[in-house]
């Protein structure tokens, strides 16, 4: 089933459909390229609250109606406004949902087709796994227009070689699906009429892993990447410790040990 996610009853501004535990949400501004609205980033942000406290939700793919996947900020709504309070409040919208996608308990996978441009390119850096249509391009191309694309650096910085993330941020120049893949930014590259069931098959597959243990393990991962080496190991240590109580802990090695499948618990 597909839901409508508040915005003009004429054209919501984002879907949601749930199957097998997967919520997929689909950005659908098409005719503007899902351009990154405050109303959009404000609406998907409220979804993903809602998904985030939703147990019965394992996994969630990011997805973009029409012929993009998404071509950044809305350029026209920004220029409309010269405030400056305006503008900050823009980039902070931004910035919150891409620190809640982070945050998120469930991974989020971007389910690429088109182009991701800027604040797009960003979003598919901070999704924690992306699958490519093999004619995706990305870029971040705001150099080009005398507005360097300093948020949108924070995520491709984290996601890909630091060289590879200049050359793209100085050059503005689009990359294709292929390179991408090579550098990291995306996991999997497949023809474009495979691309909604390549991505569905990854997040059915992550979807039938305990829901505990996925989540402890992303937020494991987001955290032990901000520390030093030593603080990063003293962390891990004790989340593994903590994850060594957990009945799924218990249940997933006694399975193993009697070579059986194991039963998770919900």
């Amino acid at each position: 089933m597909v839901a409508a996610l508040p915005g003009s009853p004429e054209a919501p501004l984002l879907l949601r459909e749930d199957r097998d535990g997967v919520a997929s949400l689909t950005l659908n501004r098409g005719a503007a390229r899902n351009a990154l609205s405050l109303a959009l980033m404000e609406t998907l942000q409220g979804a993903l609250d809602a998904i985030g406290a939703d147990p019965g939700v394992r996994v969630v793919v990011l997805k973009g109606a029409g012929p993009a996947f998404c071509a950044g900020h809305d350029l026209k709504e920004m220029r409309s406004d010269r405030d400056h309070e305006a503008i900050d409040a823009i980039f902070k919208a931004c910035s919150r949902t891409m620190i809640a996608i982070i945050r998120l308990p469930q991974p989020v996978i971007a389910q690429v087709h088109g182009v991701a441009t800027a604040a797009g390119c960003q979003l598919v850096a901070t999704c924690d796994l992306a699958v490519a249509s093999a004619d995706a391009r990305f870029a971040t191309p705001g150099v080009d227009i005398g507005l360097f694309c300093s948020t949108p650096m924070v995520a491709l910085s984290r996601a890909v070689p630091r060289k590879a993330a200049l050359e793209m941020l100085l050059l503005g120049e689009p990359i294709g699906a292929a390179e991408a893949q090579r550098i990291g930014l995306v996991n999997r590259v497949v023809p474009g009429d495979e691309l909604e069931a390549a991505t569905f098959a990854l997040a059915r597959a992550i979807a039938e892993k305990p829901r505990r243990v996925v989540a402890l393990g992303k937020a494991a991962f987001a955290r032990q990447g901000e520390l030093g080496l030593e603080e990063a190991y003293a962390y891990a240590a004790g989340v593994m410790a903590r994850n060594m109580m957990m009945e799924e802990a218990t249940e997933g090695i006694d399975a193993f040990l009697q070579k059986r499948a194991p039963r998770w618990p919900a």
